[in-house]
């Protein structure tokens, strides 16, 4: 049998068809636009995401047999809102994950409703990404579209409502919201109440494995399935890249150097850090996990070699950084602000420590290791809490290089486990198909069997001494910086 992943992305869709063990059988992508109608905003049209992504799954399919899918689920962006009248007809273009319009209706909940309360409702604060302080800005803003709500979605819930005519998500994704007691995995009656919403206008929970309906039969017909394809909920686009990397169990987990970049680590009991530095989260497994989610990683790096140095060769540009672990100058990476630990929309990327001496490798060697900087951050908040991670996979594009996973690597004392093959969220979301559909009995299962391991790469005794005292200088960086970013805005 086969089983198809949907990763619904910022900028495209990307479908992977997985067969029962593991193999992947055929990947199409498909872009569609962002809009930005006034500065800070960003948003997309729902209907472009389904458009596209049927076109993807007819280009998918093509040279197979429709009649050999069993499955199907998604992984996607998180918190962007979606809203639905009670013709099931979407209200408004979505509002995304990195729109930043919600910066009153942010501070409304976190100093008014009160940072403590939140967290007691959620396990997490407010963030301007999330997607509670997006109904309350449509509420403000907008009443007349916020009074034709009927039905509150997120980005890949709205495709799964489109293929079968349910309304559904799943609780890793949901955590996203602020609108989820995530420790007991039901929606908060009291965000609700905040927020001026009912709890029926929000979809009904799912764990991630679990199917929610099949394929609708009209859908079925234009895409050349068979009857009774199932529609598993699928997770968050970091719940869902979890699976394909295999990070579950207690203690294990994943950095992804993307655009932005996280360190996902596996719980299995909830927990949640006294600061809410780290967001607290439901798994896809049934479990629990922290992330931390820094919102510029491999994009420091592109902007760094490309717009500043005019130059695309990010190999050559490594190849001449030789003074590991004694380099002067530190970077901060904030070129948007920052989410974990500091929950900072007003800082900024920072370079300092130059002098005469200072070379371009300095320069480009201070960005890669101010990212791994950022990740320790994040890593010495679980810490606090008595977590010990001894090693970790390492995904995404900026894990192309090898010298950053060095870097990483010794900056966090940790083993980064190298992946056999990298599909990301999309083949999450097959896997979590394929257990809807009965392949594997559990996520554990479907990780055990597909998810390969072919390096490591280990930490050197020397070189993580030297990063030891580089990461001391580094951390108090920040807080002298914080009072000067909130005069230059």
């Amino acid at each position: 049998m086969l089983y198809i992943g949907i990763d619904l992305g910022t900028s495209s869709v990307k479908l992977l068809l997985m067969d029962e063990d593991g193999k992947v059988k055929n990947t199409v992508s498909r872009e569609y636009p962002l809009y930005f109608p006034h500065p800070g905003w960003s948003e997309q049209e729902p209907e472009d995401w389904y458009q596209e992504t049927m076109s993807g799954l007819k280009e998918l399919l093509h040279g197979f047999d429709g009649n050999e899918v069993a499955g199907i689920s998604f992984g996607g962006q998180m918190h962007g809102l979606v809203i639905l009248d009670s013709n099931d007809q979407v209200i408004r273009p979505a509002i995304l994950w990195n729109d930043g319009r919600t910066k009153d209706e942010n501070n409304y909940l976190n100093d008014e409703i009160g940072k403590e309360t939140l967290s007691k409702y959620t396990a997490n604060i407010s963030f301007t990404g999330f997607t509670a302080p997006k109904i309350l800005w449509v509420k403000k803003n907008e009443p007349e579209n916020f009074a034709k709500i009927k039905k509150i979605m997120l980005p890949k819930d709205y495709l799964a409502y489109r293929l079968t005519g349910v309304h559904c998500t799943d609780v890793s994704d949901a955590s996203g919201m602020l609108l989820l007691d995530v420790e007991n995995r039901t929606w908060s009656k009291e965000m609700c109440d905040i927020c001026g919403i009912s709890e029926e206008m929000l979809p009904k929970l799912y764990e991630s494995y679990e199917c929610v309906g099949t394929v609708l039969p009209e859908i079925s017909a234009q895409l050349g399935l068979g009857d009774n394809v199932k529609v598993a909920a699928g997770a968050g686009d970091n719940a869902a890249a979890a699976v394909s990397t295999g990070t579950v169990g207690a203690g294990s987990c994943n950095i992804s150097l993307g655009t932005s970049g996280t360190i996902f680590i596996a719980l299995q009991k909830f927990g949640v850090d006294k600061n809410n530095a780290l967001h607290a989260f439901c798994d896809a497994n049934g479990a629990y996990h922290l992330m931390g989610c820094m919102l510029s990683a491999a994009s420091c790096n592109k902007w760094w070699i490309e717009e500043i140095l005019g130059s695309k060769d990010y190999d050559g540009e490594n190849k001449k950084i030789v003074k590991l672990g004694e380099n002067h100058v530190y970077y901060l990476p904030y070129l948007m602000g920052e989410r974990s630990p500091y929950n900072d929309p007003d800082a900024r990327a920072t370079f300092i420590g130059m002098t005469m001496n200072t070379t371009r490798e300095d320069m480009t060697q201070a960005v890669l290791e101010g990212v791994a900087f950022a990740l320790r951050d994040c890593l010495e908040v679980a810490k606090s809490l008595g977590i010990q991670v001894e090693r970790t996979k390492i995904c995404g594009g900026g894990a192309k290089s090898q010298l950053w996973k060095k870097i990483i690597a010794n900056v966090l004392n940790i083993k980064l486990d190298i992946l056999e093959s990298e599909e990301g969220p999309s083949l999450g979301a097959a896997m979590l198909a394929a257990v809807a559909c009965g392949r594997y009995p559990s996520v554990e299962e479907a990780v055990a069997k597909i998810v390969k391991t072919t390096s490591t790469i280990e930490p050197e005794a020397g070189l993580v001494e030297k990063y030891e005292a580089r990461y001391q200088q580094y951390k108090n960086i920040y807080p002298a910086c914080k009072p000067l970013f909130q005069k230059i805005i």
